[in-house]
């Protein structure tokens, strides 16, 4: 499986988006690291697919959005 063949819903990629920013300013939050956690899990199993391949692909997605 590829990282395009995940289609990852806008609330869960603004999520990561959020929890990235959070990492480079040195401000992240258990709470917000569990809130991400929560809706990849929840993504994963609803789109039936492995949540560490699915978290691999969303974090590359995010932080290498060029490719």
């Amino acid at each position: 499986m590829s990282d395009s063949d995940f289609d990852f819903p806008p609330d869960l990629v603004a999520a990561e988006r959020e929890a990235w920013a959070a990492i480079q300013a040195g401000t992240l939050t258990p709470e917000l690291a569990g809130a991400v956690q929560d809706r990849l899990t929840a993504y994963a199993t609803e789109a039936r697919v492995d949540r560490y391949k699915a978290e691999m692909a969303l974090k590359r997605a995010v932080r290498h959005p060029e490719g």
